[in-house]
């Protein structure tokens, strides 16, 4: 057998790395020219930019994810948390949305189905299944807060049966409820709240423009370098939760008629921010 000097210092440099040419080709791949470990600060977990893009495209790109579940196959089982505990897979992604083409591409690949997903694509079988075997499941909320029902109406004429279902149940599209809250209120509250002294220990609170009430309110909160801006459901008395996370209160205090301070309660943190 001859070899090359690409083809030495491919297989050199998998040795060195207790690979051999050999193990590549029982796992079915050609020994690759460069070494096949691109690691992360997070290896063996996969890439975090990779699962945030990963779950961002299913929403409507299938070329995108396509090509990143063909170069990395669990990523169609990915899920991120957004924050505060918005988990959301790839598949929750393409059901919410509507997108049966990347949802029947993500299941085709290993994604695990969800009553979400079946009732967007018009499985009435299924939906029935998992009400009967859990009776009161089709209240529970999807990523968002997005009701089930909602998810059966984004699948369209296809999930009309699982829509007219789901309606009659009567209580399968009640989302967390909120409360008004006044432009004055909302605009009082913006600003930057500071928690500690390190260059990422601060919220801002800010007002952008009202896409999907449902997924981004027009009131959001934000931390430097984090997941994603969350959108604010009005409780009552400027106390809030963030999109899909009702259990989480962050609560705006007043000082002398204006909001100095917010005070953020999630199960397992408190803390309190200063208006800077």
């Amino acid at each position: 057998m001859s070899f090359s000097r690409r083809s030495f210092f491919s297989i050199s440099s998998l040795s060195a790395l207790g690979v051999s040419a050999l193990a590549t080709r029982v796992w079915g791949q050609a020994p690759p020219v460069t070494s096949p470990i691109a690691a992360t600060d997070a290896f063996p977990s996969q890439d975090p930019a990779v699962v945030k893009e990963a779950v961002g495209v299913s929403h409507g790109n299938l070329a995108r994810i396509r090509e990143l579940v063909e170069r990395q196959p669990a990523l169609a089982r990915a899920s991120i948390d957004w924050g505060f505990g918005d988990w959301e897979a790839c598949i929750d992604a393409a059901a919410h949305v509507g997108n049966k083409p990347i949802a029947d591409f993500l299941l085709t690949n290993g994604a695990r189905p969800t009553i979400f997903s079946a009732a967007m694509m018009g499985q009435l079988d299924t939906v029935k299944a998992f009400i009967a075997a859990r009776p009161g499941i089709q209240k529970t909320l999807g990523p968002h807060g997005i009701t089930l029902l909602s998810h059966a109406k984004a699948g369209g004429p296809d999930a009309a049966a699982v829509v007219q279902y789901l309606a009659s149940l009567g209580d399968a599209d009640t989302p967390t409820a909120t409360q008004p809250l006044t432009p004055e209120d909302r605009d009082s509250l913006v600003g930057k709240y500071v928690y500690g002294p390190g260059p990422r220990d601060y919220f801002t609170v800010d007002v952008q423009e009202n896409r999907t009430q449902t997924i981004l309110p027009a009131l959001g909160i934000d931390r430097p370098n984090g997941p994603s801006r969350r959108g604010l459901g009005h409780l009552g008395n400027l106390v809030f939760f963030p999109t899909g996370v009702p259990t989480v209160k962050i609560a705006f205090a007043k000082e002398g008629g204006k909001v100095t301070q917010l005070t953020l309660a999630d199960p397992n943190v408190m803390l309190t921010a200063k208006r800077a």
